[in-house]
């Protein structure tokens, strides 16, 4: 048996440090975004945007909130922290039985996107993994505009999916293109039902799309969300809130004696990608100290914007810790996971 415990006082001087150093810059959202991407040609943004009004967060140990700085029921733009949250609702088509890993997309999604020699072999862990190589444009978005496709430089053409590694958003709404198309419906309207009412999150979160993403489903027009903010869009959402889907990771997919997300899926989340050790299905794994060096390796994370908008699971701790709008994140996880200290307790 494990027993866990908090330095109260140190971790409220933590938060309360952090959380006086936030990005004002983001305040002047428009000017901001711009600033940060660093693609050549259709930067335009066709997404919805929200100014950021100060630092946020929560943290989360033992099950319970035990700090919170700024205002975590506000909203704030969360970035590629999205992705991760699209993992959530591709678990719940997997515990459905409509998405096997490793199918061919094409064979269960039909549309222009996934055919051809090289696109009818790119299954859902390729998508997943962001190892699928697809090539193309999407909502008016060619991949090949992505700069942030090529820092890693993991990034490679001409080889079959899988052999390659790119953080690239335009094969990410792919992912959350087919995914709207395998459910039938809104993968908002999914989360909120399978997951963030249960969990007994706010109603102020909302997922957005572009302008350009709107499919017909059975007559209906859908918006097609996107999965991160390159071009605005994405999740909108109180720290808060994100701290409960965090919450319900470390808690292997249960909450209050009910099963929302399987164990199975949890795992599968966290294993690594082979061509990308530090990554699993669109979750970071700290494994190696990738991309977090000197934080514990035991925790799992979802990052945007450079890590301003984070979320990151520490298993070994207990520990959930959520945050918008946060400089220095990589010293908010080493400092918060200094206040939280383990130990283990003969039963009898």
């Amino acid at each position: 048996m494990r027993h866990v415990s908090v330095d109260q006082q140190r971790l409220e001087r933590t938060v309360q440090e952090f959380g006086a150093r936030w990005t004002r810059d983001a305040a002047d959202i428009e000017t901001y975004l711009a600033a940060q991407v660093s693609d050549a040609s259709h930067r335009e943004v066709v997404g919805p945007l929200r100014a950021a009004s100060g630092a946020s967060g929560v943290v989360r140990v033992g099950g319970r909130e035990v700090a919170a700085w700024g205002d975590p029921d506000v909203p704030e733009m969360a970035f590629s922290v999205t992705k991760s949250v699209v993992s959530v609702v591709a678990g719940l088509a997997f515990d459905d039985g409509l998405l096997v890993p490793d199918q061919p997309v094409h064979q269960v999604v039909d549309v222009p996107e996934f055919r051809g020699p090289h696109n009818e072999q790119i299954t859902w862990r390729h998508l997943l993994q962001q190892s699928s190589q697809w090539e193309g444009e999407l909502w008016g978005k060619p991949t090949s505009v992505d700069a942030q496709s090529f820092r890693e430089r993991t990034e490679v053409h001409g080889t079959p999916p899988g052999q390659g590694w790119a953080y690239n958003d335009v094969r990410m709404n792919l992912l959350a293109y087919a995914l709207t198309l395998l459910f039938r419906r809104s993968l908002p309207e999914v989360l909120r039902e399978r997951v963030m009412d249960p969990l007994g999150a706010s109603d102020r979160w909302s997922w957005h799309g572009y302008r350009t993403s709107v499919v017909d489903l059975d007559g209906r027009r859908v918006e097609a969300v996107s999965g991160g903010a390159h071009w605005g869009g994405g999740l909108i959402v109180p720290a808060r809130d994100l701290a409960l889907i965090g919450q319900l990771f470390l808690d292997r997919g249960t909450h209050a004696g009910t099963r929302l997300l399987s164990a199975e899926w949890v795992d599968q989340s966290w294993a690594p990608c082979p061509v990308k050790r530090e990554y699993g299905y669109l979750w970071w794994l700290n494994d190696e100290q990738v991309p977090w060096r000197g934080a514990p390796a035991t925790g799992r994370s979802a990052r945007g914007n450079g890590g301003r908008h984070l979320l990151w699971v520490d298993p070994a701790r207990e520990l959930v810790l959520a945050s918008h709008w946060t400089e220095e994140p990589l010293d908010v996880i080493r400092e918060v996971s200094r206040t939280v200290t383990t130990a283990r307790v003969d039963e009898g």
